[in-house]
């Protein structure tokens, strides 16, 4: 993703990369020169840019996932301060999906089974993805149940008859899969499925460099590609 960032701030002139900071550097020295900072490191990384990116008011972009409660807490604690926009996915299409998932939940009510079927690459270590949480976040608000009490992460087993509150949770690894998710409304006699499959993390970084665009001037606050793309 780093790679892919700085060759697509290459093509928009409006913006300079004034410091690249890879694993083992120390970004302390590049922080103060930015407008803006754009994460996408690992997940114990994170909380102690986002402290320094507070300490020198510079807005974040986050878009490394698999952080714990407690680091995401931490993370809350920075954006209460300062600008920050976090998202589990910076595409335009995946956004449109979050978008999309959350009208068809609530039209198509409870008659429908909710499932939620994700893939990615062999090198990806984080499972479920954060894309597919969200979405299953989504699901759960727009039916109003607790999501660790309504979520399924597969199935093995005698495990008895399918409840009509679960939300289930599947995620696949192979390959050099960029990402899928597919979201399943199933229904007697219907399925309704939505689906986005990217083909390169090129839209991943476009998605990274708008937000770190739109974040500049913000008030302190969390944002996400939804308050980015103008879907709320």
């Amino acid at each position: 993703m780093g790679r892919m960032l700085l060759a697509c701030a290459a093509r928009q002139p409006e913006l300079e990369v004034v410091g690249q900071v890879d694993q083992g550097d120390d970004p302390a020295p590049v922080v103060p020169a930015a407008d803006v900072v754009i994460d996408f490191s690992a997940p114990e990384v994170t909380p102690a840019l986002a402290a320094l990116c507070l300490r020198h008011g510079k807005p974040l972009v986050i878009g490394t996932t698999g952080h714990t409660e407690a680091q995401k807490a931490e993370l809350r604690a920075c954006a209460a301060r300062l600008p920050v926009v976090w998202s589990a996915n910076y595409s335009t299409g995946v956004n449109l999906l979050f978008w999309l998932t959350r009208r068809a939940a609530e039209i198509l009510g409870a008659d429908y089974d909710l499932e939620i079927v994700e893939m990615h690459h062999r090198h990806k270590k984080d499972a479920p993805s954060g894309t597919a949480v969200r979405l299953a976040e989504i699901l759960a608000a727009a039916r109003g149940v607790a999501l660790e009490a309504a979520l399924r992460h597969g199935r093995r087993g005698w495990v008895g008859e399918r409840s009509p509150a679960e939300i289930g949770l599947h995620a696949i690894r192979g390959g050099d899969v960029v990402g899928e998710h597919t979201v399943i409304f199933a229904a007697a006699g219907e399925r309704v499925e939505l689906t986005h499959k990217a083909s390169s993390r090129e839209t991943f970084a476009l998605g990274a460099l708008r937000a770190a665009r739109w974040v500049v001037g913000r008030p302190p606050g969390l944002y996400d590609m939804q308050d980015v793309l103008g879907l709320k």
